[in-house]
């Protein structure tokens, strides 16, 4: 994997999560700004997911197996956009809580990746 794409995944989800955090407590939904971020943070999972399938179709190999490789790199990423298609379903503040929980659940998910490949 790429060490600063994992950096900027990571970074650009927290991000995410202070932001909508912070609508959070001040008790607004998630508006058209935060759809753009998650779009954002999403083509930049996506951009993870696509350089993870080349390297391992190029020979590369995680240290600690290619199932849980390939397990956590779909989950990285399908949780924001899982996450922003359920703030849609509850257009409360509880929505854009939700986008903030899925965005450290990204974060997250960014470290074990680095952990799983061999960083």
């Amino acid at each position: 994997m790429i060490d600063a794409l994992t950096l900027a995944v990571g970074l650009a989800a927290l991000a995410l999560a202070a932001w909508c955090g912070f609508a959070f407590s001040r008790d607004q939904s998630t508006k058209d700004w935060h759809f753009i971020g998650m779009a954002v943070v999403s083509v930049l999972a996506l951009v993870q997911l696509v350089v993870g399938v080349v390297r391992l179709a190029g020979g590369d190999r995680p240290t600690q197996g290619m199932a849980i490789f390939l397990a956590y790199l779909l989950g990285s990423a399908a949780t924001v956009p899982a996450a922003g298609f359920m703030s849609l379903a509850e257009r409360t503040r509880w929505g854009s809580a939700t986008v903030s929980a899925g965005a450290v659940i990204l974060a997250v998910l960014e470290v074990r990746l680095y952990d799983i490949w061999g960083g």
